[in-house]
């Protein structure tokens, strides 16, 4: 059972870092009149970080979910 904290620990230092890292310009600031395109194509590292947050999320609700089994 240790593993899975452990587990849960460390993916989700990962999916903050991943989240922390992409792009900040696709915020709020359109909202606010900003200038903010309404479609923007990922490419490079951006696509990477992007899918790469994408897999942890949904490994850190995996993870959260066997915990409560797990108890």
């Amino acid at each position: 059972m240790i593993w899975l904290n452990i587990a849960l620990m460390i993916v989700g230092i990962g999916l903050v870092t991943t989240i922390l890292l992409q792009n900040r310009s696709a915020g709020l600031g359109g909202a606010f009149g900003g200038t903010g395109s309404g479609f923007h194509i990922r490419r490079g590292s951006e696509k990477i970080i992007f899918q790469l947050s994408v897999l942890l999320s949904t490994l850190f609700l995996l993870l959260a979910i066997a915990h409560l089994f797990i108890r």
